[in-house]
């Protein structure tokens, strides 16, 4: 049987989750996970740049 309520949750959520990816500048992807950069600050990424170092992070501009 399908799963019709699976991701429903994102409709909610601003562009439905999706964005540029501040650490790899991937556009329309979904920004999901929230990384906490050395100065405190939280930055969401998308899925592949959430195992990045945290230099990368860092390196952030936002």
């Amino acid at each position: 049987m399908a799963k019709s309520k699976r991701g429903h949750a994102l409709w909610s959520l601003p562009s439905r989750g999706r964005g540029t990816c501040p650490v790899c500048q991937s556009t329309r992807i979904k920004l999901l996970y929230p990384k906490r950069k050395t100065d405190g600050s939280v930055v969401k990424v998308c899925k592949r740049c959430d195992k990045a170092p945290q230099t990368k992070v860092d390196a952030v501009l936002v």
